[in-house]
C-alpha cells in the first residue's frame, strides 16, 4: 500500500459523462481525458476512470469553510466522469505484452477483465484508509481527549517493551508523520494482506529492523496503532468512531470499513493483480487502520473536498495536518502535497491493495478534487501520474 506536456493523439476512445445542474453551463472537458487512456495502454491496466469535482464558489481564505447557505450561489458543484478500458478481445491480463487498441463502453460478461469501470462502483481504497484514521485523531486532538505530543505507551501501556528505543520515542505526532521509526509490518500473499491482528502486526513489526526515528520512514504499522489509540480514547473501534464523526455527516453512503468481510457491496466491477489474478474476493483484515476502506470515485471526492475546506477539522488541527517539517517536506499528517510542473501543489493520498490502485489530489481551498483508479495493482508510473494530475490542475 503505498503513498503535462501536449500528447500524441492514440487510437483510444474515451466515454465521458458530465453532470451538472440544468442552470449550469456544461463543464468544459477536462485535458484529463487525454491522458487517462494512457493508464490503459502505457499502464496496462484493465481499466482506468476519474471523477474531477469542482466546486462553484471560491472560498477567500484558503481552508476556510464553505460559505453559508444564503451566501452560496445555487449552482451546485460541477462533476466530469471518463473511463477507458481494454476491448474484451484483450480482457486476460493487466501485464499482457503489445499495444491493444482499448475501446470505450464494451460490456463483457462480470468476469471480462476489459468490464468498464461504473462511476458508482464500490472499490478497495488501501491507504487512502489513512487519511480517515489521521482527521479523527486530529478531532480528538481538537476536544483535548489527547495531544499529539503523548507517547503512545500512555494510551496503549503494555504494546511496546519499555527497553526498546522505539518505545522512547513513539509519540503520536511521529505515527501520523510516519516518523516513528516503526518497521512496516504489512505483507502480502497470494489472496491478498496476510491476515493479523492490530497487535500481531505490532509484534511482526517489532522483528524488524527500525529505521531511523524522527526520518521519514512510511510504515503502515503507524496507522495500525493509531487505529488502536482511536478504541482506547473512545471505547469505540476506528471504524465505528470513523463512521459517527465523517461517513454520516458527509453522507458517504458508499464507503465502509469491511473488516474481514471478502466481498464489495454493489455495483462493483473486477480486481486484478499485476499477473492478472482476480482478486475481487478479499480479506482485507490485515490492512485494518493502514488501508481496509471501501469507497467510491464520488465519495472520495467529497471527502477530501470536505477536509480541506475545513469542515472537518478546526483550522488549528488542519494547519498540522498539513505541516510537512517533521517529515522533510514528505508528508504531513495522513495526506501529502505534491507540486506539480505549474507550479500548483495539490493535497490528497494514494492507495494501493491487491487488485487496486487509487489516487485523490485535490487544491488547497478544496474547490477542485480528482480521484482516478485503476482496477489492478500494478503500479503506476509516478511520472505518467503527475501528467494526469498536471492535466486536470495546472492552467491551460
Amino acid at each position: 500500500m503505498p503513498h503535462t506536456r501536449t500528447l500524441l493523439a492514440i487510437p483510444l476512445a474515451v466515454t465521458l459523462i458530465g453532470l451538472a445542474s440544468a442552470s449550469a453551463p456544461p463543464a468544459a472537458k477536462p485535458a484529463a481525458d487525454a491522458t487517462l487512456p494512457l493508464l490503459v495502454t502505457r499502464g496496462k491496466a484493465p481499466a482506468a476512470a476519474l471523477l474531477a469535482r469542482e466546486a462553484p464558489w471560491s472560498t477567500t481564505t484558503p481552508g476556510a469553510p464553505a460559505p453559508p447557505p444564503d451566501r452560496q450561489t445555487t449552482q451546485r458543484p460541477l462533476w466530469h466522469f471518463a473511463h477507458a478500458n481494454r476491448p474484451t478481445a484483450d480482457a486476460t491480463a493487466p501485464g499482457t505484452d503489445g499495444n491493444p487498441a482499448p475501446a470505450a463502453g464494451t460490456e463483457p460478461d462480470n468476469d471480462g477483465a476489459a468490464a468498464r469501470i461504473r462511476r458508482t462502483d464500490h472499490f478497495r481504497a488501501g491507504s487512502i484508509t489513512k487519511t480517515f484514521i489521521a482527521t479523527v485523531i486530529l478531532q480528538l486532538a481538537a476536544e483535548h481527549r489527547l495531544s499529539l505530543s503523548d507517547p503512545v505507551k500512555r494510551h496503549l501501556p503494555g504494546l511496546f517493551r519499555d527497553s526498546d528505543p522505539e518505545d522512547r520515542a513513539l509519540t503520536l505526532r511521529s505515527l501520523l508523520t510516519h516518523t516513528s521509526g516503526l518497521a512496516d509490518y504489512y505483507t502480502t500473499g497470494a489472496k491478498g494482506p496476510v491476515p493479523l491482528t492490530p497487535t500481531e502486526a505490532v509484534r511482526t513489526a517489532l522483528a524488524l529492523p527500525a529505521t531511523t526515528p524522527g526520518r521519514w520512514s512510511y510504515s503502515n504499522t503507524n496507522y495500525v496503532v493509531l487505529g488502536m489509540v482511536i478504541k482506547q480514547v473512545t471505547g469505540r473501534s476506528y471504524a465505528a468512531e470513523t463512521a459517527r464523526r465523517i461517513l454520516t455527516p458527509l453522507r458517504l453512503s458508499g464507503t465502509s470499513f469491511p473488516g474481514t468481510r471478502t466481498t464489495l457491496p454493489s455495483p462493483h466491477g473486477r480486481a486484478y493483480t499485476s499477473e492478472g489474478q482476480d482478486v475481487t474476493a478479499l480479506n482485507p483484515g490485515g490492512a485494518g487502520a493502514a488501508g481496509e476502506l471501501i469507497s467510491t470515485l464520488a465519495d472520495l471526492n467529497r471527502f477530501y473536498a470536505a477536509l480541506l475546506a475545513g469542515r472537518l477539522l478546526p483550522m488549528t488541527q488542519l494547519r498540522q495536518m498539513l505541516n510537512t517539517r517533521a517529515a522533510q517536506g514528505r508528508y504531513g499528517m495522513g495526506v501529502y502535497p505534491q507540486k506539480l510542473p505549474c507550479g500548483t501543489t495539490v493535497w490528497g493520498h494514494n492507495g494501493r491493495i491487491s487488485g487496486s490502485y487509487v489516487r485523490t489530489a485535490a487544491t488547497r481551498d478544496g474547490d477542485r478534487v480528482l480521484t482516478f483508479r485503476v482496477n489492478t495493482d500494478e503500479r503506476v508510473d509516478p511520472a505518467l501520474e503527475r501528467t494526469l494530475l498536471a492535466a486536470q490542475f495546472c492552467p491551460r
